[in-house]
């Protein structure tokens, strides 16, 4: 790792729990040093998102290792769009993070990790050049999507999904401007495309025909390298 270039940025430690509380915690009024741990992550996020200006957030499996070829692709697609004068952004850690920031870095560009404080210390892969940690999910989440100009997913678990599907959620609802959602890995996500064509609007319609267009399944970086570079910067 680049010690001279790595700057980790870390919440302030607080005695609040990281279990869930009680009422009784509730009661004695943890509540409002949990309110204030939010509101302090929130305003340390943005201040430290807000300066990496055209950026493209990586999401995806923290398991894969190097020889996987999903890791392989996120790996050659960040250098791409590094090169291009993109920061990466990613939540920090192994898998389709360190093949993002690793591509980046190897590009010279911005490699950015958004870390999360776990009961087992998260560690931070070699080629993020500099990180904030977080304590809470949800606050991190808000700072991986506030500015990014393009999000890409690659194949992953709940987490991975979970982030997916907030964004899509965000943009369907309006609470963020559109912006694209790229899904990488054609094996992974065509099943799941299926499925919400077939169970969740066909079946069910629980959404709107329009609504599978929030997102675009592609595995061809030409085709990724034209939307990315054709998106609005986010002010």
């Amino acid at each position: 790792m680049d010690k001279d270039k790595l700057v980790c940025i870390n919440v302030p430690e607080t005695k609040v729990t990281r279990d869930p509380h009680t009422r009784e915690e509730i009661r004695r009024g943890a509540r409002h040093k949990r309110a204030s741990r939010i509101a302090t992550e929130f305003e340390r996020g943005f201040k430290f998102i807000k300066h990496f200006e055209r950026s493209v957030t990586i999401y995806g499996s923290a398991r894969f290792r190097p020889s996987n070829p999903h890791y392989k692709d996120a790996r050659a697609l960040a250098f791409r769009l590094a090169k291009l004068g993109y920061v990466i952004v990613t939540g920090g850690g192994p898998g389709i993070m360190e093949a993002a920031n690793r591509g980046a870095k190897e590009a010279g560009g911005q490699s950015i990790g958004l870390t999360i404080e776990l009961p087992h210390e998260q560690i931070i892969n070699p080629y993020v050049t500099e990180s904030m940690s977080f304590f809470y999910f949800f606050s991190r989440k808000t700072a991986l999507s506030f500015s990014a100009e393009t999000y890409i997913f690659y194949p992953g678990g709940f987490g991975t999904l979970d982030e997916f599907f907030e964004i899509i959620t965000l943009v369907q609802t309006r609470k963020i401007r559109r912006a694209p959602i790229i899904l990488v890995g054609s094996d992974f996500w065509a099943p799941l495309n299926d499925f919400i064509k077939e169970q969740v609007y066909l079946r069910h319609s629980t959404i709107e025909k329009k609504d599978m267009d929030l997102y675009l399944i592609t595995d061809d970086h030409d085709e990724i390298e034209r939307i990315v570079m054709n998106a609005p910067i986010r002010k």
